[in-house]
């Protein structure tokens, strides 16, 4: 049996609505008696479980896995020892009971327990295993075949712990309520029940499925780690620091100042390999990966190609990890300490698919560092290089459960990922003074402007014969005759350092720098690695930061918002300085001197429109935070706005706003900023795009030289004209920003409940987290993104009911007239949603009234129908007032939409028999009674808005009057009929 149809991008083709019968056909054999199995979808990712008849609903809506194609995990045996790949269907057993799911998940865990086959398919001798290893293995293998109690046959004491710690973790219980509701679920059990009695117990039960972690002593000043050599020292040799606190003389145990957690990184990686479906999404970049023009994963970037262009060996097997490094400090205590912070350093595998990629099911914790380290973190980095190092030369032998054999595993960090001061700390290049920019060096343009270093110049990366080179007045006042700044490789880099003298880390260090250090703090530990001088790309500017600080620089500006906006008095004078833009210095009158409003800001009336705009916009629920609630529209400024909220406010209403509030020569140049943002942090990428961002970025910046003074131009500002280059080396944004690791510190803040030892906190919490995310017991609640409810189908109806909804509903689509049809083909393939409601879906009159509709209705993506199922007296103009209704109505730009039934005479008769049919056809929404409306005005969001941001949806259906306006459930009411599905065209 084929089963390419799991290939076909068109979820609605006839082979793939067939291939969906064939694999619930499939699941139901093999699984007799399970009514819930794991959903292979791309969402669920066969770790959550659902109903068959939701597993088939969620096939249509997101798609299989793609590299799914040996249905292992719903009953399919494969012999790995045969050389062909053909499955075997045969004597296949039932995998719906969680208990054979707790017994797959132990024999993961301990896989040399069951398997010694090495890489090349021959026995090896018996595999050595720690005796404290086996002990665990023995244990959880006794607890996985212990009933909960006598004559339990759902559950068994593995099996419950596992369930119920899921439970404490998702909805973030305290320890003290997890012990009550424990010791209440074990006396409501027989008396000789198995049931931990409280949380200690329970995570004993569970050691042995966590991966843990060890404590590693720090000095006070952070000088050194007591690690390794240093291991058994009670003072820091460097600063001669006591290890420990001064405590009692009958304390028995020592505090020590400061500890570390590290987290070994070689058994993580290792768990990449014990699940058959995430051995196989390992090895997607090479195997899965399209190679051509559109840049989709970090493997289509030049960097990429280069690593494997010049280690050939570690590219030769897929397996081997590309991982990416980011750090970033939190305060978990919110606003109770400000002093306090807590620095993670995260690792995450780059060889997953791009829907798991950057996921925080896949995202590593290596390191928890108790305070900010400053240029100290490569203190704490040493045993994560050590690590690294050793992945790099020896690897680790791993077992891979996608072929059942051993492999030597290696690993190599591509690049790290931080804000721009976690930049500084982590390169050793600091981020601040006259040299900030750490790609241009010591080549950078930079100057003293109003108080401050700005950093000008950008005129440099236009074409040597480019007629802005010559002029000066409109600019700083020079011509500008000098090259682009040099590239700088790694080989150049290192030597400079290795010519450096750096003092050794400590209190005893000097805050200042030699003249000879240019701008270098530190020799970065990273260089230890064997290759990483030979990256093109080693270090990534954070576009989410960039994007934010160059909106608060800009919005700041053009309104003058006091503290925030560049034109300052200091600002003006420094124009007078420098003799240039004459109609912007300071106006003196007499012994006065005012500062007029310029003419790149806006007027106070303009202003106040301009918030008013912004003020009434409501976005979808989910697309974007209440951007309104943000906006003082009095004192004329914006207060709280988020990372998230500058990117929206950036690419979607700042070039609305302000066309014609301000003057066009300011408006074009900030609405091709938004267009370069937009383009940038698209989730595919193309290269010649690349090549046009790269060229207009200058152009915008020497455009804002010529409108705005120097003090405009801060290292945010000027940095932009390297995040193209980047984008070519690095493949797309969103596998190189904050925004995911953001959102997990969040999640990590949460987690701390003994605010005395928060980081004992974190680190226990993440631990159990791990365990969990390894059993693959999730929330079998569907999501709640709207963009994957493509359609809403009531539980009465049967899959192949639905299936063939899709099939009626797609003919349908096929008989609209050609101009429709290349309104509709000229969307993006991935957001051609159209949304259709009609009474009768198979008749030749419901066809015939999408025809007539306009394009408009298909150039927004939705064409709503409503029709009336009344009573037998009205049924016959049933259909007549869809049509009716249809051809008044305009495209919505909401998410609800209420119905009313026409009072215009009906346009033709339909019959009485077609009405009792129209339920066999449609989906009927709820009453009035049941989902009260709701309307809210919205911005029409862009593709590239809907392809990055997948709101929350809320679906609100309205029943409409009758013919009196009084509205209820009595027979004549109409009936809101709403389907929506999605094509590809």
């Amino acid at each position: 049996m084929s089963r390419r149809w799991i290939q076909n991008p068109n979820r609605c083709a006839d082979e793939y609505l067939d291939g969906i019968e064939d694999f619930i056909e499939f699941a139901r054999r093999h699984n007799p008696g399970a009514t819930r199995i794991r959903c292979p979808c791309r969402r669920c990712n066969n770790t959550l479980f659902e109903s068959i008849e939701n597993v088939g609903f969620h096939l249509v809506r997101n798609g299989m896995i793609e590299t799914y194609s040996i249905w292992n995990l719903h009953g399919e045996q494969v012999d790995h020892a045969s050389s062909s790949n053909a499955p075997r269907v045969d004597n296949v057993e039932p995998i719906g009971d969680p208990n054979d799911q707790v017994m797959g998940i132990i024999q993961d865990a301990f896989p040399f327990a069951s398997t010694n086959i090495n890489q090349e398919g021959e026995e090896d001798p018996p595999t050595p295993i720690d005796s404290a290893e086996f002990e665990q293995y023995e244990k959880l293998l006794k607890n996985a075949n212990q009933e909960l109690y006598p004559g339990c046959e759902n559950f068994s004491v593995l099996t419950a712990i596992v369930e119920l710690m899921h439970g404490k973790i998702k909805y973030r219980m305290s320890n003290l309520c997890f012990d009550y509701f424990l010791g209440v679920f074990k006396r409501m059990l027989p008396t000789d029940n198995c049931l931990p009695k409280d949380h200690k117990h329970a995570q004993k039960v569970l050691h042995g499925l966590g991966l843990g972690y060890e404590k590693i002593h720090a000095c006070k000043n952070n000088c050194m780690l007591f690690y390794k050599e240093h291991e058994t020292l009670d003072t820091c040799p460097i600063c001669n620091e006591s290890r420990f606190k001064m405590t009692s003389q009958n304390r028995t145990t020592k505090i020590p100042q400061k500890v570390m957690r590290y987290l070994p990184l070689k058994p993580r990686l290792q768990r990449l390999y014990m699940s058959t479906h995430t051995a196989t999404d390992m090895r997607w970049h090479k195997e899965k990966r399209v190679d051509d023009d559109v840049m989709r994963h970090p493997a289509d970037g030049e960097a990429w190609k280069e690593f494997d262009r010049t280690f050939p060996e570690f590219a030769a097997d897929p397996r081997n990890v590309r991982l990416g490094l980011a750090t970033d400090g939190f305060n978990p205590y919110g606003v109770l300490n400000q002093h306090h912070s807590t620095w993670p350093i995260f690792a995450f595998p780059y060889n997953l698919p791009p829907w798991k990629c950057m996921k925080k099911e896949y995202m590593m914790m290596t390191v928890l560092i108790t305070e900010d380290p400053g240029r100290s973190i490569d203190v704490y980095l040493r045993p994560l290089v050590d690590e690294l190092k050793d992945l790099w030369t020896n690897g680790v032998r791993t077992y891979d459960k996608s072929t059942g054999r051993m492999f030597t595993l290696r690993a190599a960090v591509m690049w790290t990922v931080n804000d721009f001061p976690a930049y500084a700390m982590v390169s050793g290049w600091s981020t601040k003074g006259y040299m900030a920019c750490p790609v241009c060096k010591e080549d950078v343009t930079s100057g003293w402007h109003a108080g401050k270093v700005c950093y000008l110049g950008h005129r440099r990366w236009l074409p040597w014969d480019h007629e802005w080179r010559e002029k000066d007045k409109e600019f700083d006042g020079n011509t500008e005759r000098r090259l682009r700044p040099r590239e700088w490789s790694g080989d150049e880099i290192l030597e400079q350092l290795n010519r450096l003298d750096f003092a050794p880390f400590g209190k005893t260090v000097s805050r200042t720098r030699p003249s000879t250090h240019l701008n270098w703090t530190h020799k970065p530990m990273f260089f230890e690695l064997p290759y990483w001088s030979k990256l093109k790309l080693r270090h990534n500017l954070d576009v989410m930061h960039v994007e934010k600080n160059v909106f608060d620089t800009l919005v700041g500006t053009i309104l003058d918002i006091e503290g925030k906006t560049k034109d300052t008095i200091k600002a003006r004078l420094d124009l007078e300085r420098m003799g240039i833009r004459r109609g912007l210095w300071m106006n003196r009158d007499s012994d006065k001197a005012r500062r007029d409003l310029a003419f790149f800001s806006m007027k106070p009336n303009d202003k106040k429109e301009f918030l008013k705009f912004v003020s009434s916009v409501k976005f979808p629920d989910g697309y974007a935070s209440n951007i309104a609630r943000c906006v003082n529209v009095d004192g004329g400024k914006f207060t709280g706005l988020k990372s998230h909220d500058c990117h929206v406010f950036m690419q979607r209403l700042l070039p609305v706003g302000i066309r014609h509030l301000l003057p066009e020569d300011v408006v074009k140049p900030i609405m091709l900023l938004s267009r370069f943002f937009s383009q940038l942090t698209a989730k595919t990428l193309r290269r010649t795009d690349m090549f046009q961002l790269r060229h207009d970025i200058v152009q915008v910046l020497c455009k804002f030289e010529m409108i705005f003074p120097p003090a405009f131009f801060t290292s945010m500002i000027h940095v932009m004209v390297h995040l193209p280059e980047e984008a070519l080396l690095a493949g797309p944004v969103n596998y190189r920003w904050m925004y995911p690791i953001e959102r997990l510190l969040g999640e990590l803040k949460k987690s701390v409940r003994n605010r005395a030892k928060p980081e004992g906190s974190i680190i226990e919490a993440w631990v159990q987290y791990e365990s969990l995310t390894f059993c693959g017991i999730n929330d079998p609640s569907p999501p709640s993104s709207p963009f994957l409810w493509f359609f809403l189908l009531p539980s009465a109806l049967s899959l192949r009911r639905h299936l063939s909804h899709l099939r009626c509903h797609r003919s349908l689509l096929a008989t609209l007239p050609p101009c429709h049809l290349a309104t509709v083909a000229s969307l993006p393939p991935c957001h051609c949603r159209c949304h259709l409601a009609t009474a009768a879906a198979t008749s030749a009159t419901a066809a015939a009234t999408v025809a007539t509709l306009p394009p408009c209705h298909l150039s927004h993506r939705r064409c709503h129908l409503a029709t009336s199922a009344t009573s037998a007296a009205t049924s016959a103009t049933s259909a007549a007032t869809v049509a009716t209704s249809t051809a008044a109505t305009a495209p919505l730009r909401g998410r609800s939409m209420t119905t009313a039934p026409s009072s215009d005479p009906p346009a033709q008769a339909a019959s009485a028999a077609t009405a009792p049919a129209l339920l066999d056809h449609v989906v009927v929404g709820h009453e009035a009674s049941q989902a009260p409306a709701s309307s809210a005005s919205s911005v029409a969001q862009p593709p590239s808005a809907r392809r990055r941001h997948r709101p929350t949806d809320t679906m609100d259906t309205t029943t409409s009057t009758d013919g009196t306006g009084a509205s209820g459930s009595q027979p004549g009411i109409t009936t809101l009929l709403y389907c929506s599905f999605y094509f590809e065209i």
